[in-house]
């Protein structure tokens, strides 16, 4: 049980360490995040919005800056911990396939993987929250914490899918913007008053759009669309782990012919002997 809490810790160092190497995603983290939301509240006017929201029917009327506030959020979330999963990933990708090679279990890089995740997305949504109830008092705040976490987790497990898919960075970022442009900007309410088609609720952020515009301006709770969005969660995280596990099967399969400090003796692979010669 130690040996296998010391190299799930051991994992779990090695992705917050790589986490904190990227300066880029911490400078978006700590300025990105409240310059944006603070800039659509000022900027944007206060005048009402109507929308019918597609959860529970009912007619909305926000002002325009705090529901751009919400979408505002959703999207700097999503993006910033889909960026770092998938820088966190595309870069250690080689790391992680040493890793392999030398027996370290999979499970354990995985599971420190979920946890690296859990927590850029903690981090990341309550820092948001904190950011809008400065401006104004969302009716829930805590489910609206929830929403924003549970799609800043399914985009993470995207940027993971990207990460290891994908051979090229500018590809991995290309494909996390255009995704989360497409899916953020066909819910916005600004840009159509809430649309009518079915098609939203294909969208990765469907459930975080649904339950945050209800906790931000009603006092219905909606677990079920939380639900829905932790089912994108969990597709994600398949593909994520499908993806990684290709990327590390061809390293398992050429295990390296020296002993490795992870595994039990009774499974190290054995040294090829030299061939030796004997004199006639």
């Amino acid at each position: 049980m130690r040996r296998h809490l010391h190299l799930y810790l051991t994992a779990v160092r090695f992705d917050l360490i790589e986490h904190a190497r990227n300066r880029l995603a911490m400078v978006l983290v700590a300025l990105f995040i409240p310059s944006w939301i603070s800039l659509a509240y000022a900027v944007i006017p206060s005048q009402s919005v109507a929308f019918r929201l597609r959860a529970t029917g009912r007619l909305l009327t926000p002002a325009g800056n705090q529901i751009t506030q919400i979408t505002g959020a959703i999207n700097a979330a999503t993006l910033i911990t889909g960026f770092m999963m998938f820088a966190v990933t595309f870069n250690g990708g080689r790391f992680d396939r040493r890793l392999a090679m030398a027996g370290y279990p999979r499970i354990h890089l995985v599971l420190a993987k979920t946890t690296s995740l859990t927590l850029a997305s903690g981090t990341i949504t309550a820092y948001a929250t904190a950011v809008i109830c400065t401006a104004w008092n969302p009716r829930q705040p805590l489910q609206l914490a929830a929403a924003l976490f549970c799609g800043a987790m399914t985009y993470g497990a995207l940027g993971v899918v990207f990460g290891s898919l994908l051979r090229r960075e500018v590809e991995g970022m290309f494909a996390l913007v255009m995704t989360s442009l497409v899916d953020v900007g066909l819910q916005s309410p600004l840009a159509g008053g809430g649309t009518k088609s079915a098609a939203v609720q294909l969208l990765p952020t469907y459930g975080t759009m649904q339950a945050a515009t209800a906790a931000g301006f009603t006092h219905r709770s909606l677990p079920g669309e939380l639900a829905v969005q932790i089912l994108w969660f969990a597709g994600a995280a398949l593909l994520g782990l499908l993806a990684f596990r290709r990327r590390t099967k061809d390293a398992l399969t050429a295990q390296s012919p020296f002993r490795s400090p992870w595994l039990p003796r009774n499974r190290q692979p054995a040294r090829r002997a030299r061939a030796t010669s004997t004199p006639r």
